[in-house]
């Protein structure tokens, strides 16, 4: 079982992937597309795919700060149905609020200029979505 971890963005989306004991979530890649196309990533997820045998994606959630479902929602709901549809794997959802934030200061502290961080922060993003996914399922393995 292997994991590829997304964050939507209205432009981009950030791959991440978890090494073989899924245990740990590592930035991949990030994918361009132009608003309101993410369709197009799909071909370029595919080959992710097949290279690295992915079981299952875990895709990032935006919800808003009192929990409920806005845009972003909604567009990575819609992004959800076209990976289960075209790929026919599981698709978690995981809460992603302040992942990007999270992400950003992690940038910011490893001293990455504004340049830099905009290149590669969605698929740091990714990560710890992932990386959250990784947590809570090996906390549920504990019980």
């Amino acid at each position: 079982m292997r994991y590829l971890g997304l964050d939507l963005g209205t432009k981009s989306l950030g791959v991440s992937i978890s090494d073989r004991s899924n245990t740990i979530a590592m930035p991949y890649k990030t994918l361009r597309f132009e608003e309101g196309h993410d369709e197009v990533v799909l071909k370029d997820l595919e080959e992710i795919v097949k290279e690295k045998k992915i079981t299952e994606f875990v895709l990032g959630l935006p919800k808003n700060m009192n929990n409920s479902l806005g845009f972003a929602a909604e567009r990575s709901l819609r992004f959800k149905e076209k990976l289960e549809k075209y790929f026919c794997l599981p698709v978690r959802l995981v809460d992603e609020r302040l992942s990007t934030v999270e992400a950003e200061k992690i940038l910011i502290t490893g001293d990455k200029s504004r340049k830099k961080r905009k290149k590669v922060i969605d698929n740091v993003a990714s990560s710890l979505i992932l990386e959250t996914y990784l947590k809570q399922k090996e906390g549920n393995n504990e019980k």
